[in-house]
């Protein structure tokens, strides 16, 4: 009855907690910047990666962020900035405080991680988050269930105001397999690759024993397909024939590609280390190979923002599951 009540007047438009969308095809996505002295200095949309939500963390190549830093200020906002721009209080629609926690050499490159220290947002009323919140303090502590605490939740909601690319990971050998989605990951440069498993999880064991991987942009029509996988991240390497699979295979590790792939890469682990429930692995890119094409690449967002699109009258694309 309560839990009926609160999902009632939570203000969100959809019941969906994530929305899937074709990330090419969302009209007038939030920019993301770094932001000193409450000036914007530089766009980091297309140059962060969100790799962990407990405790939230983002990682960044050392040619977008000084590596002496140990702080971090960056806003969401849906208007394009110019160098310095003192931006208007209702443009910064939403703010992440960061903290820096670890830096990893790579070939040359310095990768610098950090960890959300507090966000705040307005995609919907402070009285609506404050609903939420409730909601989320007498409902989502379940077993196996990540909770995220307090201002944890809204950070997280924060991050998944730009479209997260959900793609398919290929692992195993031997004729055993297994194929698990993941939207904690990015390309970090031409050669490495980031992504973020929970490190007590049976696929990060799985990763870590293979060290070669396949991950494969998907189709968002195929995007209830791709759902449903996320029960693999508890399961055991099963055999080819119990998979899906297209009949292609990658070029160098001849791993199974998952049918409607828009693209793979090839990826060597080079490296790993634990932070909250995240294990954070470093790959190398062995090969990556992009069909030709328009793409419409899975995607998805939270519906704080799309509630907050919903309401400005934005067009948006998102599908149900």
């Amino acid at each position: 009855m309560i839990q009926k009540l609160l999902n009632k007047i939570n203000g969100l438009h959809y019941s969906q907690e994530y929305l899937c969308l074709s990330k090419e095809t969302l009209e007038n996505p939030l920019h993301v910047y770094l932001v000193t002295h409450g000036q914007p200095r530089k766009d980091i949309t297309e140059s962060h990666l969100f790799v962990g939500y407990s405790p939230l963390i983002f990682a960044f190549p050392s040619s977008v962020i000084n590596n002496k830093q140990e702080s971090l200020n960056i806003i969401f906002s849906g208007k394009p900035y110019q160098p310095n721009e003192i931006p208007a209080k209702k443009d910064a629609i939403a703010l992440l405080s960061l903290k820096k926690i670890d830096q990893a050499e790579v070939n040359e490159e310095t990768i610098l991680f950090y960890e959300g220290v507090k966000g705040r947002h307005h995609f919907i009323s402070k009285f609506h988050q404050f609903i939420i919140q409730v909601h989320n303090r007498l409902y989502n502590k379940k077993a196996g269930n990540v909770f995220l605490k307090d201002n944890l939740y809204k950070q997280v909601q924060i991050a998944y105001s730009i479209a997260r690319k959900i793609c398919l990971v290929t692992v195993g050998d031997d004729n055993l397999y297994n194929l698990f989605p993941t939207d904690l990951h990015g390309k970090i440069n031409d050669q490495q690759y980031i992504i973020s498993l929970r490190h007590n999880g049976r696929v990060c064991q799985q990763v870590g024993a293979s060290k070669r991987i396949v991950i494969s942009d998907m189709q968002t029509s195929n995007y209830k397909t791709v759902y449903a996988l996320g029960k693999n991240h508890t399961k055991e390497l099963k055999k080819l024939a119990q998979f899906d699979f297209d009949a292609a295979r990658s070029r160098h590790f001849s791993l199974p590609l998952p049918k409607s792939h828009l693209s793979y890469k090839e990826l060597q682990l080079e490296g790993s280390f634990i932070h909250g429930i995240h294990k954070i692995l470093l790959f190398k890119i062995i090969h990556e190979e992009n069909f030709s094409g328009e793409s419409e690449t899975l995607s998805h967002v939270h519906n704080c923002y799309a509630t907050w699109r919903y309401n400005q009258g934005l067009s948006s694309n998102f599908l149900y599951r």
